[in-house]
């Protein structure tokens, strides 16, 4: 089992889930986060003044898999999720060595 990690950009979170539906994805977190990277935040105009956003906002989506799955969940975020601009996101794979449904005390891949 794996649990995978993406950051996206948010206007692409309906493309993504659909795309992630038509892979066998069931279920997934997702949470509105802020960070910076490779853009060093963005200049904007408010109020008559020029400020920086140094934190943008993204997407966290967590996703938790079966080891034969991770590769095609994680090329179609990669496919789906890309913009072709700086600061689409990131993917990270972790391994998960357990997992457990806490109505049922189903265990591993069938709590997933």
């Amino acid at each position: 089992m794996n649990y995978i990690i993406a950051i996206i950009k948010p206007f692409k979170l309906d493309e993504v889930r659909e795309a992630l539906g038509v892979v066998g994805v069931a279920v997934m977190t997702v949470t509105e986060v802020k960070g910076f990277g490779d853009p060093k935040g963005q200049t904007e105009i408010y109020g008559g003044a020029e400020y920086t956003m140094n934190m943008l906002p993204n997407l966290k989506l967590e996703i938790a898999a079966s080891a034969a799955l991770t590769p095609q969940i994680v090329e179609t975020i990669e496919q789906v999720g890309s913009t072709g601009s700086i600061g689409d996101g990131k993917i990270f794979v972790r391994p998960l060595s357990a997992a457990t449904r806490i109505r049922t005390g189903e265990k591993r891949e069938t709590a997933l």
